[in-house]
């Protein structure tokens, strides 16, 4: 009755009841059920969620060793401990590793996977089988990729530019293979994410009062789901190349390198939207709940979301000015990339002016926001300096694009990764970790990251090239400030793992809502139930309305003897819009 109700998109009146949450729930969804296979076999959305937080942690880590790797070998300008061909690979595969394994898919696999069915008041995603599948192609992407490295490992960067890539040597064919089959895991995540919040919302939750979390993570479904499959098909025919040697992309097999170029940037470009338009919604979240505050400029903030994506599409052409295309393709490309600036520009002004006379609260999940907004900034700007096609070509190829790139992803997305994680954690574990070691944690890594990739800006301007195994002795400083940057990120790193793993065995259990947030996944027990809902929840406010009393955000349909406590009862004095 109630679908049918929905597709004609009828309004209609419900009886609802107040259902106020326990604070600590002993029977949660880490323990319903006991033992690995209960966990390799889950249907549920916060355990697999869970299990792509473990495999996620662990790529990173050896992405960051590899990082670590590289900054000490430039730590002099001539070999300082390993060879140039490691070194090759070392940077290749640390790039390889962090976009494909962990950038790509850590806040749609892990936050998205855990919070946007409880955002919706779903009890679960709406192909629970196709999520663990999802997991599944991650991880057989994941031990492909590992082969590849003890297979003799690649060297031709994160790009898999060709010719050289589908003509060296390595373990490229076996890179390229993992990398297509952690495609379809993006895919699958995608369509799963889209019907989920398309046919699962709970009743009165309409499109007005979706969570902007859940609008970032559909604008960046319908990029996984558009430009996935080109990667996929790309990087097949680099495979058929190597293996066949069909000529595609190879000139002395009657292909064009430049085309490579074309199909690959049409992915990578909108994977960047991919990695940090989910980003931007966990911004959104922790913005409200930390300011006390009704969001300011809801429909622009979600609209600027779908706006990035669909502007990603027709960007690409500005990786290329240098590659030869016509001098009209290059000045178009400019023109579009500089209105990327805009949808990301109106999302900075209306979160500032959420916080704007807001009664903040300086907690952890807000100083690693406040850490996002001064280093997506810096890389914002300097990414109008690299659409501009003069200064590019004199940019290109040198440590300024790098610094560039990693103040974004990590400035941006890492930094609102985990801010979602020290916000969401209570909810995924029911403790809380250690306030003062996390502060400090949010410091070493903020000062850390500026210590490494600031004077890189100043290299790459005064004409220092990316990837190079020797440089020149002006350099040498710079590297050294930015070998010495890199350890203290490190470390900030290491302390936030071991104060998160520290809590789930000795942290200090936590209530429902620590926060004291309006939302609806803090509306349920810490840790989540195993069906994170024993009612029907109703919504009749969007979820940062503050100036609402916390009891009409706890509601739920009328029905007698499910154990809750009925404190606020009867039919509502509003429409709830059942149009989901």
């Amino acid at each position: 009755m109630a679908s049918a109700e929905a597709s004609s998109n009828l309004s209609k009146k419900v009886q609802v009841q107040r259902y106020k949450p326990v604070d600590y729930l002993k029977e949660n969804y880490l323990n319903v059920q006991k033992g690995l296979w209960s966990w390799l076999t889950t249907l549920d959305h916060k355990r697999i969620g869970i299990l792509y937080l473990i495999s996620l942690t662990v790529a990173f880590l050896i992405g960051g060793v590899m990082a670590l790797g590289i900054r000490m070998e430039l730590w002099t300008p001539a070999q300082t401990f390993i060879e140039a061909d490691t070194y090759n690979q070392l940077f290749t595969l640390h790039g390889s590793i962090m976009i494909f394994l962990f950038l790509v898919p850590s806040v749609p696999a892990v936050l998205g996977n855990f919070i946007l069915p409880i955002q919706l008041g779903a009890k679960d995603v709406a192909f629970p089988r196709l999520n663990l599948m999802s997991w599944y192609l991650y991880m057989a992407g994941a031990a492909i990729s590992i082969y590849s490295i003890l297979a003799g490992g690649i060297d031709t960067g994160w790009t898999f530019y060709t010719p050289y890539s589908s003509s060296t040597g390595g373990a490229v064919t076996a890179m390229t293979f993992g990398v297509f089959i952690i495609g379809f895991s993006s895919i699958l995540t995608g369509v799963n994410f889209i019907t989920t919040i398309h046919k699962m919302r709970a009743p009165g939750l309409s499109w007005d009062k979706l969570p902007l979390f859940c609008w970032g993570l559909y604008a960046t479904s319908i990029i996984q789901i558009l430009a996935t499959p080109v990667l996929a098909i790309t990087i097949l025919l680099v495979g058929m190349e190597r293996i066949l040697g069909i000529g595609i992309f190879d000139p002395a097999l009657g292909g064009d390198p430049i085309l490579y170029q074309h199909f690959f940037w049409f992915y990578s470009h909108p994977a960047v939207y991919i990695m940090i338009v989910p980003g931007f919604g966990i911004v959104s979240e922790i913005i409200s709940t930390f300011s006390r505050k009704t969001i300011f400029g809801y429909w622009a903030i979600a609209l600027s979301s779908l706006a990035i994506a669909f502007i990603g599409f027709l960007v690409w052409g500005h990786h290329m000015f240098v590659s030869g295309q016509a001098s009209l393709a290059s000045m178009v490309f400019s023109f579009l990339t500089f209105l990327v600036g805009i949808p990301t520009g109106i999302k900075m002004f209306n979160w500032l002016s959420t916080m704007y006379k807001g009664s903040i609260k300086l907690d952890t999940p807000l100083l690693y926001i406040l850490g996002f907004f001064f280093l997506f900034t810096v890389g914002g700007l300097t990414g109008i300096a690299l659409a501009t096609i003069a200064i590019d070509v004199h940019l290109h190829d040198t440590y300024y694009v790098v610094a560039h790139f990693h103040f974004v992803m990590v400035g941006g997305m890492v930094m609102a990764f985990m801010g979602g994680l020290h916000y969401w954690w209570p909810k995924m574990f029911g403790v809380m970790y250690n306030q003062k070691l996390a502060k400090l944690a949010c410091f070493l890594i903020f000062v850390g990251f500026n210590v490494t990739f600031l004077p890189q800006f100043v290299m790459g301007s005064q004409g220092m090239p990316r990837r190079y195994f020797n440089y020149i002795d002006q350099f040498q400083s710079f590297h050294q400030i930015s070998t010495v940057g890199s350890f203290i990120l490190g470390i900030g790193f290491i302390l936030a793992i071991g104060y998160f793993i520290h809590s789930i065995y000795y942290g200090k259990k936590t209530v429902a809502n620590p926060w004291g947030s309006r939302a609806t996944e803090w509306q349920i027990p810490s840790p989540a139930p195993p069906h994170n809902f024993d009612y029907t929840p109703v919504m009749i406010h969007g979820p940062y309305d503050y100036h609402k009393p916390m009891a009409d955000f706890q509601l739920g349909l009328v029905q007698s003897g499910n154990g809750h406590d009925a404190e606020h009862s009867g039919e509502i004095d509003k429409k709830v819009e059942a149009d989901n």
